[in-house]
């Protein structure tokens, strides 16, 4: 990315003016998020229903609203925009705010389909403009220190990744559990192997309404065979986050419920004899401490934003990109595909919407 034109103007005035559009519950934290970072200046927020209009500019005075995206798009001086509205509108917002050159922070999922997240990414890179995904777990200290340590020589291979995301809710009228829930795993997973898995087998259940999947288990295989599994439920009353790795010579586990020790590493592990001395000694067993390194407060919205916006006044490339995002949406569209095809397997590499059913059961088929 080049340092942009408004950029320069941002640096000049001190401020980055930044519009939020859509303000339920995501779209209200970002106001409030915003407001807080020195570098930015909260021009206007646009939603079409007038009582969250309302409802902001009681709790936010001096933030100007607009219900109408075009007049917010065609009047304001605005160099960025938040998009927070429901999913399936992802791709139509943000084409019009980088049509009218803004740098975009868009809520998870980047899009609903592969072939709109593919033309948000070429749209941007052609107009010079930032293009980041909200997956804000990875901006989580938890998160990170996670990643760190999972990185470092003594935690050894990856062998396996699993992770549970449950609760009561909240039901969305926009997606499924599956893509409401799954986004921040499969960011965490794509970030700790370094790319989206090539395989997915996935079951889902109507539980609450038969309008869409609330309950959801996923099967994945990365590069290198490192095998991954993800469950989310609207309908478990008992709310777990937890993601955990377990490598050749430590566990690392992240609970983020958990008021202390978000992060635990076990110095355990069970190593394969290359030349064992007898039919027994095949695996060798280690033992050893249970540590919960320091990890700092901060909010990870917090320092999702401030980044976004460095990003903008630097020409620094997102660490959540809109590539990054595409991983995420492609193994989402590949569990659907699983999902109606009863937890068959799907090939991710292969496997496109555009195929028609007859190539889509070929290639199915062929994956298993």
């Amino acid at each position: 990315m080049r340092f942009s034109r408004e950029a320069r103007d941002a640096t000049r005035r001190g401020t980055l003016r930044v519009a939020v559009i859509g303000c339920g519950y995501w779209g209200r934290n970002y106001v409030r998020v915003l407001r807080e970072l020195p570098d930015v200046g909260l021009v206007t927020v646009c939603d079409p229903r007038a009582d969250r209009l309302e409802m902001i500019a009681l709790a936010f005075p001096g933030v100007a609203v607009e219900p109408q995206l075009e007049h917010l798009l065609e009047g304001a001086s605005v160099d960025a925009a938040v998009i927070c509205t429901p999913a399936v509108t992802h791709h139509e917002v943000a084409r019009r705010c980088l049509e009218h050159r803004l740098h975009i922070l868009i809520e998870k999922p980047l899009t609903t389909s592969t072939r709109d997240a593919d033309d948000l990414i070429e749209l941007a890179d052609r107009l010079d403009r930032a293009l980041m995904v909200g997956h804000t777990f990875m901006f989580n200290a938890a998160v990170q220190t996670m990643q760190q340590h999972v990185a470092r020589p003594q935690f050894g291979d990856i062998y396996y990744m699993y992770a549970r995301r449950t609760g009561l809710g909240p039901v969305r009228a926009d997606v499924d559990a599956l893509w409401d829930l799954a986004p921040h795993d499969l960011s965490i997973f794509q970030a700790l192997v370094g790319a989206p898995p090539t395989r997915v087998r996935a079951v889902g259940a109507c539980l609450l309404s038969d309008a869409r999947e609330d309950v959801g288990f996923i099967t994945l295989t990365y590069p290198g065979g490192i095998p991954g599994l993800i469950h989310v439920s609207w309908a478990d009353p008992n709310k777990t986050r937890e993601v955990v790795v377990v490598g050749s010579a430590q566990r690392i586990a992240f609970d983020d419920t958990a008021p202390v020790e978000r992060v635990r590493i076990f110095d355990k592990g069970v190593t394969r004899v290359q030349e064992p001395a007898s039919f027994g000694e095949f695996f060798q067993l280690r033992d050893g401490d249970i540590v919960s390194p320091l990890v700092h407060p901060s909010e990870p919205l917090k320092t999702q934003c401030a980044h976004f916006v460095e990003c903008v006044l630097t020409g620094r490339r997102p660490l959540t990109d809109g590539r990054a995002g595409r991983g995420v949406v492609q193994t989402l569209e590949a569990i659907d595909e699983s999902v109606r095809q009863d937890g068959a397997p799907v090939d991710t590499t292969a496997w496109s919407p555009a195929m028609d059913e007859h190539e889509a059961d070929h290639v199915a088929a062929a994956a298993g």
